[in-house]
């Protein structure tokens, strides 16, 4: 449960802005690079200069997701709700099961 939906409900909402095979592959690698940016900028102040390619990483994830939904020709999903800001993550991680 997510803000009293199942979880299924808010990846099936996000499914529909996510039909494209362009937009599909942007976010299949565009998520899971802002994922690692944000564990190594939680790093970085331990590892000199770990903070560059986490603002690489950062950078070049949120590009491939913007670069995906101008083939969907929709805005994000997160323009309308924040909490599909987490949603994107949770539907990775079913794609990478085969559960979507």
């Amino acid at each position: 449960m997510f803000f009293g939906r199942p979880w299924s409900e808010w990846i099936a909402e996000y499914e529909t802005s996510h039909r494209d095979p362009r937009n599909r592959i942007c976010h299949t690698f565009g998520i899971p690079m802002i994922v690692v940016a944000i564990v190594l900028f939680v790093f970085s102040p331990f590892v000199t200069h770990l903070w560059i390619w986490a603002a690489a990483l950062f950078l070049l994830g949120w590009v491939l997701q913007f670069v995906g939904h101008l083939y969907e020709h929709k805005p994000p999903e997160f323009f309308h709700d924040w909490r599909f800001l987490f949603v994107g993550l949770r539907w990775w991680l079913a794609k990478m099961r085969g559960a979507v």
